[in-house]
């Protein structure tokens, strides 16, 4: 090849690249636009339904000391918080109203909470949970006793 016709091709060669790259920009930039965006906060309000288990951490293969056969809840927002009345029976019926901190982070909200259910239910419990619009799953801690609930949304 000649100079003036490597010159051409590496011209061309060069346009070629610059022309690929402006497409690609542009439609990274378009695909953003018309992607999903900020997402709204799941709606967490409602009634809820599932079961709760209590373990032991440190043995972590048993199963369940504790597991009931249903944990209902009903949640309604209350300017940044969120109130819980968690109700079910598990030996004897229990009702419980909590208030949850709530952060929205990725789509979801994380809950923080602390509760004394009294000394005949435990004492003070610590727990954090995680919602969707579908799903509320959380874990708890108190001087006598660790585990979980999973509920969905009640139909």
């Amino acid at each position: 090849m000649t100079t003036s016709r490597l010159s051409r091709h590496a011209t061309r060669i060069g346009w070629t690249t610059a022309l690929i790259a402006v497409m690609a920009v542009a439609t990274t930039d378009a695909r953003g636009q018309r992607g999903r965006g900020p997402q709204p906060p799941p709606e967490i309000a409602g009634k809820w339904t599932g079961t709760w288990s209590s373990f032991n951490p440190a043995q972590a293969t048993s199963q369940p000391k504790e597991m009931c056969k249903q944990l209902d809840a009903e949640i309604v927002k209350n300017g940044d918080t969120w109130v819980a009345t968690f109700e079910g029976d598990c030996g004897r019926p229990y009702k419980y109203k909590i208030s949850m901190n709530g952060r929205l982070s990725g789509g979801v909200v994380l809950f923080t909470g602390t509760a004394d259910l009294g000394a005949q239910d435990g004492g003070v419990f610590d727990w954090v949970g995680r919602a969707t619009n579908n799903e509320f799953i959380g874990f708890y801690t108190s001087a006598y006793g660790t585990g979980f609930f999973n509920m969905t949304r009640a139909t």
